[in-house]
């Protein structure tokens, strides 16, 4: 496909024709000579590592859907530049990356643009071999390689198990809305400035991650570490009394205005069922439900609890299930859109276990050392 042709018209955004420069692709060529010079200045592993990934997700991303320029000149020209910073070959990148929207394998097509593009890269190792052999082979050959690693690592996430989105402030300011992702899989010929405009009509479409691509193999850890630390306070009578003590510090407070014999549904019952516990005492008179799709936690629940308390072997299904409930507790392991239980929450009143940087609705720190709070989020107009 040539250089200067943007997506298919009915992949592009409505109203934008196909090669069209988009939202000020002056500021993006500008960052790559900036990117360019920064190497030139103080090249170093780390600042090749990162520039290969932020450049490739955000610089090279937007060029592959929307060239900078109407000139094709200008256009070829900026791509072999690029090919030569990232020492990627760009016109390899975008028939890739274009197969990748398609939702086919890609097909390699030996075209000029792409032997062009090859043989600077080829040129560039080639003369940095031979004239700084140290460098190449303790500084730019392991800070490029980091880089393709971390852009696997971003790939991977952005698709894993679905198209993610991440909404994040920060992340998206510094990489131009990239976090839009099940947006900019839409709308693919979309400028990359007006991605967040789609996240309301797609609100109920898109996966949603609290972390970054990079970051998001986190999110796979997070059940892994929780259940090991759950297991640890279950053989530990003093990390028992802990987690008590400080949980129901933040649970009193916020419960406070509850009715007492409130219907309470705590979603994980948890291998040590701190919320329950807690529950019994400050609302004694409440009914309490303990969902969990697991029952060996529901079956280890039952050995601390007594009184009115049901127990279901389930997983909680969201928004009609809540509606039956005062109060519905969700966990820090939960498995599922947090964001969305916060912008509409499922119940009169919703108790959010969340890390402690994730202040939300009526808040109380449970323990810094724990690095957790509770976040108390209301439906509007109860």
């Amino acid at each position: 496909m040539p250089l200067h042709i943007a997506e298919s018209a009915e992949h592009a955004e409505p109203g934008i024709s196909a090669g069209s420069a988009g939202s000020a692709p002056g500021i993006l060529a500008g960052l790559a000579v900036v990117h360019g010079a920064a190497l030139a200045l103080a090249p170093s592993a780390p600042l090749i590592a990162v520039g290969v990934w932020w450049n490739s997700n955000t610089i090279a991303h937007n060029f592959v859907h929307r060239p900078f320029f109407r000139r094709r000149g200008a256009n070829a020209w900026f791509g072999a530049y690029l090919s030569v910073l990232l020492g990627i070959p760009q016109a390899l990148w975008r028939q890739r990356h274009l197969a990748h929207h398609a939702g086919i394998a890609p097909r390699l097509r030996p075209t000029p643009e792409l032997w062009l593009h090859v043989s600077l890269v080829a040129a560039l190792w080639i003369v940095l071999a031979i004239s700084a052999p140290m460098f190449f082979a303790t500084v730019y050959a392991p800070g490029y390689i980091a880089g393709l690693l971390l852009c696997a690592l971003h790939g991977h996430y952005e698709h894993t198990p679905a198209t993610t989105s991440h909404y994040g402030a920060l992340y998206n300011l510094l990489c131009f809305n990239d976090g839009y992702h099940v947006e900019h899989h839409r709308y693919p010929g979309a400028d990359w400035s007006r991605l967040r405009a789609y996240r309301a009509a797609l609100r109920g479409d898109a996966r949603v991650s609290a972390w970054p691509p990079p970051l998001r193999w986190i999110e796979s850890l997070n059940p892994w570490v929780l259940d090991a630390l759950e297991r640890l306070t279950l053989r530990s009578p003093a990390l028992q009394r802990f987690v008590l003590r400080t949980h129901t510090q933040a649970i009193r407070p916020l419960t406070a205005s509850l009715p007492r014999d409130a219907d309470v549904a705590i979603v994980g019952g948890g291998l040590f069922p701190r919320t329950a516990m807690i529950l019994q005492s400050v609302l004694p008179a409440a009914r309490l439900t303990i969902i969990d799709a697991n029952r060996a936690n529901l079956d280890n629940a039952r050995r601390f609890l007594n009184g009115r308390v049901t127990f279901v072997h389930a997983r909680y299904s969201g928004l009609d299930e809540g509606q039956r409930y005062d109060l519905v507790v969700i966990p820090l392991a939960f498995d599922g859109d947090r964001r969305a239980i916060y912008a509409d929450p499922p119940a009169r009143a919703v108790l959010v276990h969340d890390w402690i940087w994730r202040a939300k609705g009526t808040s109380r720190i449970v323990s810094v050392l724990l690095g957790k709070r509770l976040n108390l989020v209301e439906r509007a107009g109860t």
